[in-house]
């Protein structure tokens, strides 16, 4: 049975049991129950869930909260977009050098600006649209030139009322996390 992986930050954890349940008849699925934060923290998960659970066919992988969060008191964002991107780049040859195919799915969209604790680690992290849409913009570039299918959360998330947001304006509903679910398993399903 192929063996599958789901990388990113607590989007992915509010969706990846979902996926699990749904692909349990078609393949195994893998996540670790640590949030992948941002860009670098996720390169050196990855590592660490290859290290531990040997070959995966299909790695599935969302960034960018994290990333685009403006850390103070420096007024600039954790990571700022190029490096951003420098780090997609390495986070794709390091799936690559293993040997998997690689989807990576946008970052979901706020519907106004602010701020939410992340539920996991705690952590403060500030949010506004635009942000979200030039890191979309930025990975979609990346992707492209590296020939790396993009399952557009972003655009699903869209469709819905209040782009499925829960209270606190960043996380999913559970309706949210169900309908990101589904089309992660229709991602998947094509490498499968």
């Amino acid at each position: 049975m192929k063996k599958v992986l789901l990388l990113g930050d607590s989007i992915r954890m509010g969706y990846d049991e979902i996926v699990q349940d749904l692909l349990k008849n078609e393949c195994e699925v893998y996540f670790s129950k640590d949030n992948g934060r941002f860009t670098a923290y996720t390169l050196k998960q990855a590592i660490q869930m290859f290290i531990s659970h040997g070959h995966f066919d299909v790695v599935h992988w969302n960034n960018g909260y994290w990333d685009m969060d403006i850390e103070s008191p420096t007024g600039e964002p954790l990571i700022p977009p190029e490096d951003y991107m420098r780090f997609l780049r390495r986070i794709i040859r390091t799936l690559r050098a293993y040997d998997a195919q690689v989807i990576f799915a946008t970052t979901t969209p706020v519907c106004e600006d602010g701020g939410a604790t992340d539920t996991q680690t705690g952590a403060n992290l500030r949010f506004k649209n635009e942000w979200v849409q030039h890191y979309n913009a930025a990975a979609k570039i990346v992707m492209e030139e590296e020939n790396v299918p993009v399952n557009d959360l972003c655009h699903l998330c869209l469709q819905g009322q209040g782009y499925y947001k829960c209270p606190d304006g960043l996380h999913l509903t559970q309706e949210g996390y169900q309908k990101c679910a589904e089309q992660v398993c229709d991602h998947i399903r094509r490498y499968l």
